[in-house]
């Protein structure tokens, strides 16, 4: 026995310090844990504040019933706005067609042009003149005259295949 406690001495009281923690924290989380029964805190309350909290909650639940409609009603509304609108289009762009003019454009545009032809002489304007994009000494392969571009080699890695 002598050879035993020399040799595990420090281990066995080690495991004995744990295992009374260990049983310590056990009790005290018994002790605050109520009776057994899971009503019993409940049942400790008394019943004006169980009916006041029931009571704010149902009213809690009507007034977030509440908005929730109202906002129902606004989507709704918006809804009927937008098929209202598509709807006239529809009867703006059919009597376009009837009277000859193009129906594939958007409607908005053929109304602009029809009040901005309406105003301007019947005379097309001509362009204004534009300048070339690149000078007429651009070669791409002689690499001048191309400005700040220069072509690369890509980068070496497992991802080049082969």
């Amino acid at each position: 026995v002598g050879s035993v406690l020399s040799s595990y001495g420090w281990y066995l009281l080690l495991a004995v310090v744990a295992v009374y923690l260990l049983v310590q924290k056990v009790s005290r989380s018994l002790a605050a844990r109520p009776s057994g029964r899971p009503g019993a805190a409940e049942a400790a309350e008394e019943p004006d504040v169980v009916v006041r909290r029931q009571e704010a909650l149902a009213a809690a639940r009507l007034r977030m019933q509440e908005e929730l409609n109202a906002q129902a009603e606004r989507y709704k509304e918006k809804q009927r706005q937008l098929e209202e609108e598509r709807r006239r289009q529809k009867i703006a762009m059919w009597e376009s067609m009837q009277e000859g003019k193009s129906y594939k454009g958007n409607l908005k545009l053929n109304q602009q042009e029809v009040e901005s032809g309406a105003s301007a002489s019947a005379v097309p304007k001509s362009k204004p003149n534009k300048k070339p994009l690149r000078g007429g000494g651009y070669n791409p392969l002689s690499g001048e005259g191309g400005g700040t571009c220069s072509w690369r080699p890509g980068r070496r890695g497992p991802s080049a295949g082969g």
